[in-house]
């Protein structure tokens, strides 16, 4: 290998071993990448073994100059192509990982086929990244891969724990309107919130809940950090970004993300996929031949799971709806069992409903013949419904979701919400409203509103773009 790659600044990237982590880490390391960065991007030994089967070994040999490495996440072995459990996840890795990760990084800077590192871009839920970094003198940045408003959320928990609110005396907070509370005291730039505003895992009546701890404790830490980057843009959460840069003045907005891509050159690297399931294009070829903004495209990401009988009730309120639907049915989104649809669904949609294990989301989202997107909430999927200006049916399922849908149905008006106990007759009406009534048109109205500030926004020239460009000189000290 030259001297001249030697000199390149090397960022190595840790991401959170879950796919909406992935996701968003593998665009921000492309992009750095397409800066003249070596990039080695760290997965977890379980799910680089699913990157393989999804993608399959040839797409993760990488370049000479973006590599793969791995490390252990400290559970036991397994090879179900399945998310992990969260919270054993959260709690293996904050114990397990420092010392393989700083292993990595001595081997990294030892070695004389790639540059010394010069940057650590960590996850914000994997401290562990920030804190092998200072304790071998690397620059370090933590990626806060959701929400603004959700990073302020869980900044809240502490508050909440000091206030003696959480964690809840017994269960009956669940049912009986404790979680509809007004929040009495001023969360920064977020006006208006109740207590189910705020990521789920305050719903927790043990003090040593995995989660509740975990995450808070995360939030508070990435504030220790040197720079904080977000994949959001200033203007869809402009409030809460100014309330955090007066307690942090080191963030960056660069997203969408995955719009900033369209500025990387053209090469073979660029449509690198890091699915962790194998993506169905079939799904894409179905949209081509539908009309313009006639498709319910459903689909609840990549952790979710739900009983058996909310599946059948999303099956028959789509069926109901009597509008086409693209519906992303993982293997594993029922509770302990593998997803089962009755006969009789599949035969009444067969000419109008197309089914599939997963699909390119980002590509599904901005296809003209998608009209309303029935999600969970996920910040990926909220950006990219965004991104492709299309309005959303809210079912939140857990952690900053709630937020998200709180942000989608009362800030930015894309969005509506689904009774947590689902009933297939809403599930019709609000996919009526969405795809015909006068509700509908007014949310796919502010949808491509948003749609067109994200694309002002990650132009050339734009506050994302421009902040992007600070965040590689400033942040990870590099002057091209």
């Amino acid at each position: 290998m030259g001297s001249v790659s030697i000199t390149k600044p090397h960022a190595v990237c840790v991401p959170y071993p879950a796919q909406g982590h992935v996701s968003p880490m593998m665009q921000l390391a492309k992009l750095v990448h397409s800066r003249g960065f070596h990039v080695t991007f760290v997965n977890t030994e379980f799910n680089h073994r699913r990157l393989l089967r999804s993608t399959g070994p040839e797409s993760v040999k990488g370049l000479e100059d973006f590599r793969f490495e791995t490390i252990p996440d400290g559970l036991p072995p397994s090879d179900r192509d399945a998310t992990q459990d969260v919270p054993a996840l959260c709690d293996s890795t904050s114990k397990n990982c420092l010392v393989p990760f700083k292993e990595l990084l001595v081997k990294l800077n030892s070695s004389s086929e790639v540059p010394p590192v010069t940057c650590v871009i960590s996850d914000g839920a994997m401290g562990f990244g920030r804190n092998a970094a200072k304790e071998l003198g690397i620059p370090e940045v933590q990626f806060w891969t959701a929400s603004a408003c959700g990073f302020m959320g869980y900044l809240q928990f502490s508050v909440l724990i000091e206030r003696g609110v959480v964690p809840f005396k017994d269960e009956s907070f669940n049912h009986d309107g404790t979680l509809e509370t007004p929040i009495d005291w001023d969360i920064p730039g977020m006006p208006n919130m109740r207590l189910r505003d705020i990521p789920s895992f305050i719903r927790t009546t043990d003090p040593n809940d995995i989660m509740l701890n975990f995450l808070g404790g995360e939030a508070q830490n990435c504030l220790k950090s040197s720079a904080i980057i977000f994949n959001t843009f200033d203007e869809l959460e402009q409030e809460v970004l100014e309330a955090i840069k007066s307690k942090f003045p080191n963030i960056y907005t660069a997203g969408p993300l995955t719009l900033l891509s369209r500025h990387m050159p053209d090469c073979p690297f660029k449509s690198l996929r890091s699915s962790l399931w194998k993506e169905d294009s079939k799904c894409l070829e179905w949209l081509d031949k539908r009309e313009p903004n006639s498709v319910v495209y459903v689909n609840y990401g990549s952790i979710t799971v739900m009983t058996d009988q909310h599946l059948l009730e999303f099956a028959w309120g789509l069926a109901n709806s009597k509008h086409p639907f693209l519906w992303i049915v993982r293997p594993d989104v029922v509770m302990g069992d593998s997803a089962f649809l009755p006969d009789e669904f599949l035969e009444e949609t067969k000419d109008r409903g197309l089914l599939a294990n997963w699909c390119p989301q980002d590509l599904v989202l901005s296809h003209p013949s998608v009209g309303a997107f029935l999600t969970h909430c996920g910040w990926n999927s909220t950006i990219e419904s965004i991104s492709g200006g299309v309005p959303v049916i809210c079912w939140p399922f857990f952690a900053e979701q709630q937020t998200n849908c709180r942000y989608a149905c009362t800030v930015w008006g894309n969005g509506m919400e689904v009774n947590q106990d689902v009933k297939r007759e809403e599930i019709e009406d609000l996919v009526r409203e969405m795809m015909e009534g006068e509700k509908g048109k007014q949310m796919r109205n502010k949808a491509r509103v948003w749609k067109k500030k994200a694309e002002e926004a990650t132009g050339i020239g734009g506050s994302s773009y421009n902040n992007f460009d600070k965040f590689i000189k400033d942040a990870l000290n590099y002057s091209e």
